[in-house]
């Protein structure tokens, strides 16, 4: 395809596709489908190689959201059965966060529910940030808290973070039917605050939601704009008791166009593969990897994830490697140009950065509401038993609850059940 060929080479030379050249892969049909993935691949190798950068969520404070983010299962209003409890010690998630790292994560992505933090739960983090890099030597830390006030993202950089995550999750135009708490504004002020202060910016969106393809353009078009060094991609998880519920519009044959778009309009940033992979790829999971360069492994923020050791062994059946903790993970024309800021996402060795990792076990999840990470919950590297998985019917109607897909977390950090790794 012409098409294919011209993005391929757009993507070599890190130009921007056009607003038509990505809505265009959006529309391709199912027979172009391995020609979509195979085209994206290229781009994927040129920057990053055959390798898979691994993420740890820990999940320091659950539920009870003031927020009103649709998509959230902690959202106000909720009525998803999940775990709720406030902020975790800094031992006790430092002994969740060294738990990931045991199973090989980089990054360790630390989401708490709420609007935004107060100053005391930002020093509140700014300790939990120092025992898990004390107790982890060379280790990457993401927070990732809500809205940001000024000041705040320098404070958490002091503390020795290195990468604040904040989603735009969709569109500006429809951003007000999602979230009426707070506003698409809001949230690009929170990233633009964390690269002020030299912090990685990680910022990307959630699909499925009802959006149309002009929305997903729109919104990774947005995160090109901003600059942030990883862009997760989140697909919907419809939890049972939210006003999104019977949001079950993917197909694993979209989630890829998705996956594949992004990687054309953000072609040297690290893409990661985010909460609802399990749920919505199924089996197609593997076909991603030649897309993306990052994932979460294990469960999300509040629903349980494929095992962590299953995600390892996909990575290396499907023919990559997992990223080493002494390899930069972004290319050097960022990771260079973002050292001098405070290090920026991907470079290798001493601070951490957005995005270096090695084996881990946790995943992403619905957004906690002002946080907007949508990734993962707390998992750990003590096995637990696994969940049998229920024979997938074929794809259901759009509308049709499919609560069986979503198993609500009961393991991990804020539990005294071992976590899934």
């Amino acid at each position: 395809m012409d098409l294919l060929n011209t993005l391929v080479d757009k993507g070599l030379r890190r130009e921007l596709p056009t607003r038509e050249e990505a809505l265009a892969v959006l529309a391709t049909s199912d027979d172009e489908l391995l020609d979509v993935v195979a085209a994206a691949g290229k781009v994927r190798r040129q920057w990053f190689g055959r390798r898979v950068k691994l993420n740890y969520l820990v999940n320091l404070k659950s539920g009870l959201c003031p927020e009103d983010c649709s998509y959230c299962s902690q959202r106000l209003g909720s009525k998803a059965e999940i775990l709720k409890y406030t902020w975790l010690g800094p031992e006790e998630a430092s002994q969740a966060a060294a738990a990931g790292v045991a199973g090989g994560a980089k990054r360790v992505c630390l989401v708490a529910s709420g609007r935004g933090p107060t100053d005391r739960d930002v020093e509140r983090v700014g300790r939990t940030i120092e025992a898990i890099k004390e107790q982890n030597e060379g280790i990457e830390v993401c927070a990732c808290l809500g809205l940001l006030s000024d000041g705040q993202a320098e404070k958490l950089r002091e503390a020795g973070a290195d990468a604040y995550n904040h989603n735009l999750n969709t569109s500006e135009a429809t951003y007000g039917q999602i979230t009426r708490t707070h506003t698409y504004a809001d949230r690009v002020d929170t990233v633009e605050k964390a690269h002020a202060a030299g912090l990685s910016a990680c910022s990307g969106l959630i699909a499925g939601m009802g959006e149309t393809d002009e929305d997903l353009v729109d919104v990774v078009f947005s995160l090109r704009e901003l600059d942030a060094d990883s862009v997760p991609v989140n697909f919907l998880i419809p939890f049972e008791g939210t006003p999104l519920a019977k949001e079950w519009n993917l197909t694993p044959q979209r989630c890829l166009r998705i996956l594949a778009m992004a990687r054309f309009v953000c072609p040297d940033v690290e893409v990661r593969l985010a909460g609802g992979r399990e749920v919505h790829l199924r089996s197609l999971q593997p076909l991603a990897l030649n897309i993306v360069n990052s994932i979460f492994l294990g469960d999300y923020l509040t629903s349980e994830g494929q095992a962590g050791q299953a995600d390892l062994d996909m990575i290396a059946d499907a023919g990559f490697e997992v990223e080493g903790a002494g390899t930069t993970t972004l290319p050097a024309h960022r990771s260079d140009a973002a050292a001098p800021a405070g290090g920026g996402c991907g470079s290798g060795g001493g601070a951490s950065l957005c995005g270096s990792g090695a084996g881990a076990a946790s995943d992403a999840d619905a957004d906690a509401a002002g946080c907007g990470s949508a990734c993962g919950g707390c998992s750990g590297h003590a096995h637990a038993e696994a969940a049998p998985v229920a024979a997938q019917p074929a794809q259901a109607e759009p509308g049709a609850l499919r609560s069986d897909l979503v198993a609500v977390r009961r393991r991990g950090a804020g539990t005294d059940i071992a976590p899934n790794a």
